[in-house]
């Protein structure tokens, strides 16, 4: 079997290893824009906090017949978003740059909002919105990268498994509901 592309030979490869030894993961094999990834990576932590304190709200503030076990699904959902936030966190350290925390500008970093909601029924529609908001921009975002950035389109689909489980549980929670 042969290699359409040649791998690098060992002396090579140790040699390019202590070169920018200080960069850390991004080695010279990393063809994104890094500049840009850490953007997209960034608004991606906002809006995986926005939507853990959206669903931390959500939680707390549940009301009414079906409440206990809706909350529930909520609180779950708000954990999952942490460990998202955790993550993206963790691999824009990974490539060189500092995780945006700020309050200040968190929510204008966000591709989903933080929308309270009146009622149970608001509060499981306006999560669904902001899953769905996510499925679509982590879609772009893996499409974006291609295979120029492995590691990140593969931690962005695993996020987006756990993204259309919620939307997909939403859906449920809603068909369980009365309509009015």
């Amino acid at each position: 079997m042969s290699l359409t592309h040649p791998l690098t030979d060992v002396p090579t490869l140790r040699k390019n290893a202590r070169e920018h030894i200080d960069e850390g993961a991004v080695t010279a094999g990393y063809s994104a824009d890094r500049k840009t990834v850490l953007k997209l990576l960034n608004e991606a932590l906002a809006t995986e906090i926005v939507c853990v304190l959206r669903y931390r709200r959500h939680y707390f503030m549940a009301r009414g017949i079906n409440s206990k076990s809706i909350a529930a699904e909520f609180l779950a959902h708000a954990n999952e978003e942490q460990a998202h936030a955790d993550l993206i966190a963790e691999r824009i350290v990974q490539l060189s740059g500092e995780p945006d925390f700020s309050p200040d500008t968190l929510t204008s970093r966000s591709h989903a909002e933080y929308v309270e909601g009146n009622t149970l029924m608001d509060m499981i529609k306006e999560n669904l919105v902001a899953e769905r908001v996510a499925i679509d921009s982590y879609r772009e975002m893996i499409q974006y990268l291609g295979d120029q950035d492995p590691t990140t389109s593969r931690m962005l689909e695993g996020i987006l498994a756990v993204e259309e489980e919620h939307a997909d549980d939403l859906v449920d929670v809603l068909e369980g509901l009365p309509q009015k």
